[in-house]
């Protein structure tokens, strides 16, 4: 398998040891519910990990962190009236539930910051003797001695993930000030604790850890100084990307921190990134309210990884409609009694898998899946498709699905809407074209759609428009 890395700027093969890959994807910061921008990132890893594990065999060890501690988390609770942790759990838990939602079940341990606090300090404390870290004098708001750097001048290699130099990052750097602060890019490590906040004790005074030394905390812990692969949003480069490299490459001394660097592109609403700051975002559940898990799955799969995904009501429509094309398809080879001659089913299912295992490529594998269904139901209408050709590529679908998870599961459909449909065709056959289509609302009423097809009407549960 090839990878596009985002550090090298190339595709790179997978080097993947026996014992297994190890896999660390940037976790949610567990303040409010999660919108489906952050979807974006966590459908395509669980979908990837998938691909890796059932498709390739390999063994992955799947790592996220939970940001449970942070400026927006205190900002909240203070909002609520409510204790930090309290916010944090909370939304830990609907994070959590929102993903077993989407189909997002391939993680093998949610790491919550709090819980790695002696990993932190440790981490800090080896910066500080090794002369990357310094501790500043403090300000007058403070209950400490002041909070702790990272000198980004004493790692040269600052900004390589980026691909930007130390000099030309002011414009894209968040000046912290404090006194004591050494250089403007510098980033904190920990931070003095403030009155009302929570604090843990250190040998820097009482404050909490910096957003960025959670993440290598967590994975020295788990994986050791060095990974395989680290994923993540695109907006997350910089600075928190570029700020755990040089914090865990100055620790261990080993280069590079992973092996390679996956980044999903950005998801979009009307022309701008989908975030809580700008009040453009759509949560997971106000989602799934008006349409399917599978259909966000759909758009963001079919879609390539890196490139910014613009989210429309089109989209939405689209990828319902594709969805429904391919149950459709199930249904006709299901069918399938005749013992023809074979069909070349292995030079469609060929090109998909190859597709994927070019840097995980879904748009042209969907183009080989629909090849094979267009030219699959060209044999069916023919009558020259046999059964047990039928049953492979049935077999394939399901194959596809196991990663994708794009296939609703069946529902029963209900005797009234079986007893509506049947009167309806009855009413089409027989002319009566006006009263087949007051039979069609009522069903579409009740949740459910009637499509007429060669092989007869098809009954589906309907995907509410969003």
């Amino acid at each position: 398998m090839r990878i596009y890395n985002t550090l090298s700027g190339k595709k790179e093969e997978l080097k993947a040891p026996s014992n297994g890959v190890n896999l660390f994807v940037c976790g949610p910061t567990v303040y409010d519910y999660s919108h489906i921008g952050h979807a974006r990132t966590y459908i395509f890893f669980d979908a990837f990990v998938k691909f890796l594990r059932h498709r390739l065999g390999l063994k992955v060890n799947y790592l996220q962190n939970i940001t449970d501690l942070d400026d927006k988390i205190i900002q909240r609770a203070a909002d609520q009236n409510k204790n930090w942790s309290e916010i944090a759990k909370t939304f830990d838990g609907e994070y959590r539930a929102d993903m077993a939602s989407i189909g997002v079940n391939s993680v093998d341990t949610y790491a919550p910051a709090t819980k790695y606090i002696p990993e932190m300090i440790s981490q800090i404390e080896r910066l500080i003797k090794k002369g990357y870290a310094y501790q500043s004098s403090g300000d007058s708001n403070s209950t400490g001695s002041g909070s702790v750097y990272f000198d980004v001048r004493k790692f040269p290699e600052y900004g390589k993930l980026s691909h930007q130099k130390l000099g030309e990052l002011k414009k894209a750097v968040r000046i912290e000030t404090e006194p004591g602060k050494k250089y403007f890019a510098d980033f904190v490590l920990w931070k003095t604790s403030k009155d009302g906040e929570p604090s843990w004790e250190s040998p820097w005074g009482k404050g909490r850890p910096g957003w960025h030394i959670e993440d290598t905390a967590i994975t020295e812990k788990h994986f050791g100084p060095r990974y395989h692969i680290h994923g993540g949003g695109l907006d997350l480069i910089f600075p928190h990307h570029e700020a755990e490299i040089a914090q865990m490459e100055s620790v261990s001394g080993i280069s590079p921190l992973s092996q390679i660097w996956m980044h999903t592109g950005l998801l979009m609403s009307k022309g701008e990134k989908m975030s809580k700051s700008l009040g453009n975002f759509i949560t997971i559940r106000d989602f799934l309210n008006e349409n399917s898990a599978e259909t966000l799955r759909y758009i963001v799969l079919s879609n390539h990884h890196r490139s910014p995904l613009d989210f429309t009501k089109k989209s939405v429509e689209m990828a319902w409609a594709s969805i429904s094309r391919i149950k459709d398809f199930i249904g006709r080879l299901e069918k399938i009694e005749s013992q023809s001659p074979a069909f070349p089913t292995e030079e469609f299912t060929k090109e998909f898998w190859k597709h994927l295992e070019d840097d995980f490529n879904t748009p042209p594998a969907f183009g080989s899946l629909f090849e094979l269904i267009k030219e699959t139901n060209k044999f069916i209408d023919s009558h020259s498709l046999s059964q047990p050709d039928a049953q492979r590529i049935i077999d394939f679908i399901g194959d596809v699905n196991d990663i994708f998870g794009i296939l609703p599961k069946e529902e029963q459909t209900p005797a009234e809407v079986m007893a509506l449909a049947a009167d309806r065709e009855k009413a089409r056959r027989s002319g009566d074209f006006a009263k087949a289509d007051e039979l069609r609302a009522q069903i579409e009423k009740i949740g459910w759609n009637v499509d007429d097809t060669p092989d007869g009407p098809r009954i589906s549960k309907s995907n509410p428009k969003f």
